[in-house]
């Protein structure tokens, strides 16, 4: 398999709920008026607690400091897995667990902290730039590795990268098994044509700006989570959103896999998680892949999101349920 580097760097913001005014304007910039900017990669995904942004440094140049915005200290790189011959069969596990054991587990028994975005084309692992010594030596037996350099692939090796780290050689520790959510909602993962993304512009912005009240904010009961995502990157559009939302869009510009899944949530975390702690995103992938359960994972600035099929919805808490327990008696 080969394992691009993109020719992307990428920042990480929270923007609050109530300051999320401040940013309308730069944001439907960004959503909207492709030709207006240079970002080529954005992904712009609302949780309860805020709205998370991931972008590249053109897009960060539209945003304007404030109180309201926090944005997580590091460059971050966005790989990418391509199958050799990228041939996929309908019955094979999709998104997050394809890439479990091959890369997210390698990083981290490495400590190389990862930032999962998942879409409806592909999954872009984020790494840290300081970290990608580490992550090409790691991965560099499995892969064929290429960094893309003003559109042309060029192979990597990791005495290619001269940023002083070494291979970790360290066991990792055994990280925290944390709490899970799993709220009611049913999801949708689908795509849109880009040409045809001004004929929903309103009903998007509705979503996606004005869909909360002051008092749904507060509400502490996340039985039915508030969840969006709209990724525009490199011109695909992916966007993850529950069933209710989805009845406020066209029927036929959306679309989906010809299976036409629902899809539940896994939220992953008590407490904000926090961008250091290494093998968050592998103690959920890991155990999905070893049953051969299509997920997909986005991380967002506070918690992680992970999506599985309503169906395995059942085993998976299960089989949540059975590490926790494990490690309580560990």
């Amino acid at each position: 398999m080969d394992l691009h580097i993109l020719d992307h760097r990428l920042r990480v913001i929270s923007i609050s709920k109530n300051g999320l005014v401040n940013f309308t304007h730069p944001l439907i910039k960004l959503i909207f008026l492709r030709n207006r900017t240079r970002c080529k990669f954005f992904s712009l995904t609302e949780t309860p607690e805020n709205y998370t942004v991931v972008l590249d440094e053109e897009g960060f140049k539209e945003l304007r400091p404030s109180e309201h915005l926090k944005v997580e200290s590091s460059i971050w790189l966005p790989l990418n897995v391509v199958s050799n011959g990228n041939a996929s069969s309908s019955s094979q596990a999709v998104g997050v667990t394809k890439i479990a054991k091959s890369v997210i587990a390698p990083l981290a028994q490495q400590h190389v902290s990862v930032f999962m975005l998942s879409t409806y084309q592909t999954d872009f692992i984020l790494v840290r730039e300081k970290d990608l010594s580490v992550v090409i030596s790691t991965l560099e037996e499995e892969f064929n590795i290429y960094k893309e350099v003003g559109g042309e692939s060029v192979p990597m090796h990791c005495q290619d990268v001269s940023n002083g780290l070494q291979k970790n050689g360290k066991e990792a520790t055994q990280p925290t098994v944390h709490p899970v959510l799993i709220p009611q909602n049913q999801f949708c993962v689908m795509s849109l044509d880009p040409d045809t993304l001004p004929s929903i512009a309103t009903t998007l912005i509705d979503v996606l700006f004005y869909s909360s009240s002051p008092k749904e904010d507060t509400n502490q009961d996340l039985d039915h989570i508030k969840f969006f995502s709209f990724s525009l990157i490199d011109g695909y559009i992916s966007l993850v959103m529950d069933t209710e939302a989805q009845r406020q869009f066209p029927a036929d510009l959306l679309f989906t896999s010809s299976s036409g899944e629902l899809w539940r949530m896994v939220r992953i975390g008590g407490q904000p998680l926090g961008f250091d702690e290494c093998g968050i995103v592998a103690q959920i992938s890991q155990p999905l892949a070893d049953s051969d359960i299509s997920a997909y994972y986005i991380s967002t600035f506070s918690f992680d999101h992970a999506l599985v099929p309503e169906e395995d919805i059942v085993s998976v808490t299960d089989m949540l349920q059975h590490q926790r327990k494990e490690q309580a008696a560990s």
